[in-house]
């Protein structure tokens, strides 16, 4: 288990930008996949994006490609998701997710099931 901080949520006006961040205070051992989550209101939680410690490899959910960016700092064991072109339909809790097993890869959505620790979510409300 990991302990997963997310930061950075707020209200946005549609076609504005956000940048959240996911901060593991006790650092992670070894290589881990860091995926971003969401959930709206009576909807399913669905992956945004992924990304693998080992060689950065990445996912982008077909509503994040353009739009949003995942980035890592390994040094400050925070992975970042920029999104930008915000629209009304990107609200949602936002949550991140790690885990040792899972490698993200471009073609394959990350396992949602499989991920062992998260964070406690926050909140995006993309709104005029």
């Amino acid at each position: 288990q990991v302990q997963l901080v997310e930061s950075g949520g707020g209200l946005v006006q549609p076609g504005g930008s956000l940048r959240l961040s996911c901060a593991a205070p006790g650092g992670t051992s070894g290589y881990y996949a860091i995926g971003w989550f969401r959930q709206a209101p009576g909807k399913g939680r669905e992956g945004v994006a992924c990304i693998s410690s080992s060689d950065g490899s990445t996912y982008d959910a077909d509503s994040a490609k353009g739009r949003f960016t995942i980035s890592s700092d390994n040094a400050k064991n925070t992975v970042y998701l920029e999104m930008n072109s915000l629209k009304p339909e990107d609200t949602a809790v936002y949550y991140c997710a790690a885990d040792p097993y899972i490698y993200c890869s471009d073609r394959v959505p990350p396992p949602i099931t499989d991920f062992g620790s998260w964070g406690q979510g926050t909140q995006v409300t993309v709104s005029s």
